[in-house]
């Protein structure tokens, strides 16, 4: 039987970091203006590798001073940031979990904001076998070491897997350990996807 191994954000759960800081700009535009000069996208992935939250501040005050400020209220914000499901998704995936498909996740994500998603959406913990969390194991997807330790911490092999992903890179990234992808790009393309391998 197949595994089927889903990414979290933008796959299930959408993530909109400028609203975590609604309550600082007046305009959307604002808020996203200061998040590129602060270079947030980067700063971001950092802590998604495992930066703790107070080093990433720190960081970021360095390189930008004062302006930085607005990131020390974004840990208690975060939930602001992923109220939404994406369309779709959750049915697949609990139809796949009626079915009796095992299901996993990998994941880039802070392990300090982590916390919040599973207050939001417990259903993660009951839907999946495993999740591999990026932030907690200090391995970042593509790289081929994340995937990997799912494979490894459930005893699954490449060939049985199919991994679902928002980003081409991430895709590609478990292509080259062994893995069937798929690009995600909507619940309805992915349910075709699913189906056309036998497992939808």
């Amino acid at each position: 039987m197949k595994n089927v191994i889903f990414d979290l954000g933008a796959v299930l759960i959408e993530w909109d970091p400028a609203f975590a800081f609604a309550d600082i700009f007046t305009t959307r535009e604002a808020a996203e203006a200061w998040l590129e000069r602060v270079d947030f996208d980067s700063w971001n992935r950092f802590q998604d590798g495992g930066r703790s939250f107070d080093d990433g501040v720190a960081v970021a005050r360095a390189a930008h001073g004062d302006e930085a400020r607005h990131l020390e209220g974004y840990l208690d914000a975060y939930p602001l940031t992923i109220q939404t499901p994406v369309p779709g998704s959750w049915e697949i995936a609990e139809a796949l979990l009626a079915r009796g498909v095992p299901l996993y996740a990998i994941t880039n994500w802070s392990a300090e904001t982590w916390p919040h998603a599973l207050a939001l959406y417990p259903r993660l913990e009951a839907i999946f076998n495993d999740i591999v969390v990026s932030g907690q194991v200090k391995q970042l997807k593509p790289a081929a070491a994340i995937y990997r330790l799912l494979m490894d911490r459930n005893g699954l092999e490449a060939r049985d897997c199919i991994f679902i992903d928002d980003s081409m890179a991430n895709v590609e990234g478990a292509r080259a350990v062994g893995m069937d992808a798929i690009h995600f790009t909507g619940a309805e393309a992915l349910g075709r996807e699913l189906a056309a391998r036998g497992v939808f």
